[in-house]
């Protein structure tokens, strides 16, 4: 196989080559699929971010609207719901609820039969600003995605899935030895 030129090497392959160089007796073959992977989510991850503070909000806050919107007529949960929905973490609910509220995007409302269940609700500005800011947000990983077949989608998604199973699988493995 002919030595490829530096230009058609990337960081991981580079790196790659590095540790073969240095340590030619470590397996170093889950940088291909590991680090490929960090590098690719910071790159989205910038992507995300910029494409979301541009309507003027925050990563959590955007989380928490998009949680409001999918839970359906009438667009609201409690604080304990929104924690439990996957996307938005326990701990600061309460802070990113003050801030959508202090600019308008939801209401609290307390329940009428249970006056200790406080929900936060969509206001018409928030569904409206989650309406707009979703549908760029798809537009924008449909852009990152570009050069990704509609087939290897699926199967990069289910092969992401597999790499989410065996990290959480390797949670209850007894780390492998070091010699």
């Amino acid at each position: 196989m002919a030595a490829s030129r530096p230009a058609d090497r990337d960081a991981v392959a580079r790196v790659i080559e590095d540790w073969a160089r240095e340590r030619p007796e470590l397996d170093t073959s889950p940088l291909e699929v590991l680090a490929r992977l960090h590098r690719s989510f910071l790159r989205y991850n910038t992507r995300l971010t910029a494409s979301i503070e541009r309507h003027g909000l925050a990563v959590a806050g955007f989380d928490v609207l998009t949680a409001l919107r999918r839970s359906g007529e009438p667009h609201q949960l409690t604080a304990g719901q929104l924690a439990d929905s996957g996307l938005v973490s326990s701990a600061g609910v309460t802070l990113r609820l003050d801030r959508l509220e202090k600019d308008g995007l939801i209401a609290r409302e307390r329940d009428a039969d249970d006056r200790r269940v406080v929900y936060s609700r969509l206001t018409e500005k928030g569904l409206a600003t989650v309406d707009t800011v979703f549908a760029e947000h798809l537009d924008n990983e449909r852009r990152m995605l570009g050069r990704v077949s509609p087939s290897e989608r699926r199967q990069l998604a289910r092969l992401l899935r597999k790499l989410e199973d065996s990290i959480l699988a390797s949670d209850e493995e007894p780390p492998a030895s070091t010699q």
